[in-house]
């Protein structure tokens, strides 16, 4: 009997450390989405015309962006088919 109680603890704290692991992945993916967003505006206030430097780096800001956010959807849909996250309804249940 105490080691099913045992086993059944571990399990929660396991699903409690994955979600943890899980909320300071989707914090880390979102902190870097903002900081290449940033890094596209700096670039695109500091290039003028012709300056093709600047605008590969926009470029590149962009591009790793755009990989963020795809890799953050992933992660988000592998989350919630294993049930690390749950959906809650916006609008009560009525009986």
């Amino acid at each position: 009997m105490g080691i099913a109680i045992a086993r059944r603890q571990n399990a929660y704290y396991s699903d409690a450390a994955m979600q943890s692991l899980v909320r300071l992945l989707i914090i880390g993916v979102l902190a870097a989405i903002v900081a290449s967003l940033g890094s596209a505006l700096f670039h695109l206030s500091r290039g003028g015309q012709g300056n093709e430097e600047q605008s590969r780096k926009l470029a590149r800001a962009l591009t790793i962006r755009i990989a963020l956010s795809l890799a953050l959807f992933g992660l988000l849909m592998l989350a919630w088919y294993l049930g690390l996250i749950v959906p809650h309804d916006a609008m009560p249940r009525t009986p």
